[in-house]
């Protein structure tokens, strides 16, 4: 099985218009254009009923106590947990492509409540539910796609795993807004192929002059 995107190269950047956040000329960030990438896959296993996709940031810093603060940096050897990004499943087996900007075209203060999907798919919460809890301004529940926009101050480059699988049955059962742990309880022992594709993302200046 493979997967590919047409927006990315696989362990290059990804471009800023696919993410939630981008520098900013008079601020170490603004809000970006936040639109899904282009994905396509193919080569599924015979059987197969259903895909899911996942994006999923391992890079995430474990504390914030450091995070987008002036004059301070997130070390790059701080231990590093997981923010979702993206949870799609029962995408139907005839689908293997996702055009750049069909499930997500912006940003959506307080986050999308039905996101665009693949006709019968069905969509989990984002990890920005949690991170936007006490902001006044934008808490809300955040379904389907937000982009990459980790702290403008972290010294480490963040890789996002976009991952699609094809399983045996055409529906988990899940309902929209289930969770990373949801999704995987459902999947165990469905799981026919797997394929991933990683992009890389920084908002620290210094990591972006130097490529990263």
């Amino acid at each position: 099985m493979q997967l590919r995107s047409d927006s990315f190269a696989t362990g290059q950047p990804i471009p800023a218009g696919f993410a939630f956040g981008q520098p900013a000329a008079d601020a170490p960030v603004a809000l970006s254009d936040n639109r899904s990438p282009h994905l396509a896959w193919k080569h599924a296993p015979a059987g197969t009923r259903s895909f899911v996709l996942t994006c999923i940031d391992p890079d995430v810093p474990s504390r914030g106590d450091d995070v987008n603060q002036p004059g301070r940096t997130v070390p790059a050897d701080l231990p590093r947990v997981e923010f979702v990004h993206w949870l799609m499943a029962d995408i139907p087996a005839e689908c293997g492509e996702l055009a750049a900007g069909a499930c997500s075209d912006e940003v959506t203060p307080r986050g999308k409540r039905q996101p665009f999907g693949p006709p019968g798919s069905v969509q989990g919460v984002n990890d920005y539910t949690g991170w936007f809890a006490g902001d006044a301004g934008m808490a809300g529940t955040y379904l389907g796609y937000d982009g990459p926009c980790p702290p403008w101050n972290d010294a480490r480059l963040h890789h996002y795993h976009f991952s699609v699988s094809a399983l045996d049955v055409p529906t988990l059962g899940l309902a929209a807004g289930f969770t990373l742990t949801e999704l995987r309880a459902a999947m165990a022992g469905h799981v026919l192929a797997d394929a991933a594709i990683v992009g890389t993302y920084s908002l620290n200046p210094a990591l972006r002059a130097s490529g990263g």
